[in-house]
Parts: C-alpha cells; structure tokens; sequence
C-alpha cells in the first residue's frame, strides 16, 4: 500500500471549505454546500467530508474533539524563515487562530502552527533560512 491523501470529517462544511480555500489557498472547486471535496494540493489528496454525511455511509455515529485538538497536523511547507513568518502574519489576520507563533527550532527548522476554524492544527515550516 501507499499513502494516497488524507481526509479530515468537518461540522461546518461551508467555514472549512472557506478556510482552506480563500486563507490558505487549496484549490477547491465545489461549493460551500457540498457533501464531499476532493482535491489534490502538492501531489497529496485533501479531502473534506461531513461528518453526519460519512456516519450515514458508514451507518455509525462516531465521537469528536471539541475545541483545539492535538490528534493529528497538517503540515506545509514554505521556501524560507521569512515566508514561515509572512504565512503566519497573513493567516492570523485572516481568522486562523495562533497556536504558536514562528519559532526557530532546535533541530534547524522555522515553524509555526495555527488552527483551522474546527480545531484542526496546521503547521508551516522551513528548513532553508534564506539569504543571508
């Protein structure tokens, strides 16, 4: 088997769909009410889908985090420290809720990490500092 994309189960399909498409820049073409979003960003499967619309195919109700989790990331990844900290700067701004501000991390790499509008964690980060 090989990894082919990941999905994430959303509440509110119409704020997630928003988020991902007009704050970070996924290509999404499907409407805010649709049931199902596939896309492919860098190569990897991004899939959105509503949580009642999955119980229904699957015919089981499933529990969910409530508020900021830590289950899992979704991780991007920027050309260099300034664009991690131009990233941060924008998606704040555009209603990403900060989590942890751009930090340089001892093994090398710029990161940050925000949530999306259900809690989900999305980090940015670099490994390449740029010019000097």
């Amino acid at each position: 088997m090989k990894l082919d994309g990941f999905g994430i189960l959303v509440e509110d399909m119409a704020g997630m769909i928003r988020f991902y498409r007009d704050v970070l820049g996924f290509e999404i073409k499907e409407t805010e009410d649709a049931e199902h979003v596939f896309l492919e960003k860098d190569g990897t499967l991004f899939m959105l889908c509503r949580r009642a619309d999955f119980e229904k195919m699957t015919g089981k109700s499933l529990s969910y985090a409530k508020g900021t989790n830590g289950h899992y990331e979704i991780a991007l990844s920027a050309a260099d420290y300034a664009a991690v900290d131009r990233a941060f700067e924008e998606i704040v701004a555009a209603g990403g809720k900060e989590i942890l501000a751009p930090s340089t991390m001892p093994w090398g790499q710029r990161t940050c990490y925000i949530a999306d509008p259900e809690g989900n964690l999305v980090e940015i980060g670099s490994f390449q500092k740029g010019e000097a």
